[in-house]
């Protein structure tokens, strides 16, 4: 089945280089604002009997969400066959619970719309916190990729003698993951969260590993405030300045500024929201997810 590739913001390169790998057509579509902010929408593409692939990443999602919806409805309008998603960051997973009455469950909410869009989607550690598995909360088939071996690559090929460090012990067997294929020891750290921007960082064991390259690694850069609580731990320890990996370049305000500051080696991410410090390609990872047909 002939496969169309549609890139939507800034995961234009990503569906450049996926239509290249798997020998698609790249869509020719016009998607604009009118001076009033209303979407302007059209698809000159035949897509009668063909297969949809829409590269999508939704950081920022509220100003991505509707001209995405129109660009897949559209799609099934011109008969399309299905329509896929490639949503590399996935947004609203954090507030998965009702912590107060009369708040909305956003996570649930959210999937149900793109649930009622799309056919499947394919997504990179997407941040589940009280759910177990994305079917507790998607009603179509989803793809979950996950990135860590992608990062032990890269420690392997670009750090010497790594310390993999952990934000907390959620985070263990993740690390582990990444530590175990880069044969790296590692530790996780213990935070405490008192806000959105004040986290407590403990870290005794840390100061044992002097002659390691510590690597700070967690799913998501956000306000980066465990990061830069732990930068400083590890250097009070007396530790090299450390690498930071994260899979989601979000750095909310001035997070990455204030990151870099704190006397780190260098801020690395994935590439799934487009950012100064990707380092680390997805496109394969997803292009060898994508069904063939």
């Amino acid at each position: 089945m002939k496969k169309v590739f549609f890139g939507l913001f800034d995961s234009k390169k990503l569906a450049a280089q996926l239509c290249r790998m798997l020998n698609g057509e790249l869509a020719e579509f016009t998607l604009r604002q009118f001076p009033d902010q209303e979407t302007y929408l059209r698809i000159e593409s035949s897509l009668e009997g063909k297969e949809c692939i829409v590269a999508c990443s939704l950081n920022q999602p509220d100003s991505k969400i509707l001209p995405l919806f129109y660009l897949c409805r559209l799609c099934k309008q011109l008969n399309a066959s299905r329509v896929v998603l490639i949503a590399p960051y996935l947004s609203y997973m954090r507030q998965d619970i009702q912590f107060h009455p009369g708040e909305a469950v956003t996570s649930e909410l959210f999937a149900q719309l793109l649930s009622e869009m799309v056919d499947e989607l394919i997504t990179i550690d997407p941040h589940l916190h009280r759910k177990h598995s994305m079917s507790q909360l998607y009603s179509i088939p989803c793809i979950v990729l996950h990135a860590s071996g992608l990062i032990s690559t890269y420690i392997s090929d670009h750090i010497s003698n790594p310390l993999i460090v952990g934000p907390d012990s959620e985070s263990e067997q993740w690390v582990s993951q990444v530590a175990f294929s880069a044969g790296a020891p590692y530790l996780t750290l213990e935070k405490v969260r008192k806000g959105d921007m004040d986290v407590e960082i403990s870290a005794p064991e840390i100061a044992e590993y002097k002659g390691h390259t510590p690597v700070l690694v967690d799913d998501i850069i956000s306000t980066a405030r465990t990061m830069i609580g732990t930068v400083r731990h590890i250097h009070e320890a007396g530790l090299k300045p450390p690498v930071i990996i994260g899979v989601h370049a979000i750095f909310a305000g001035n997070a990455y500024q204030e990151l870099q500051q704190a006397i780190v080696a260098d801020i690395v991410t994935c590439d799934t929201i487009s950012h100064i410090s990707n380092k680390i390609s997805i496109a394969n990872l997803i292009a060898s997810n994508i069904r063939q047909e």
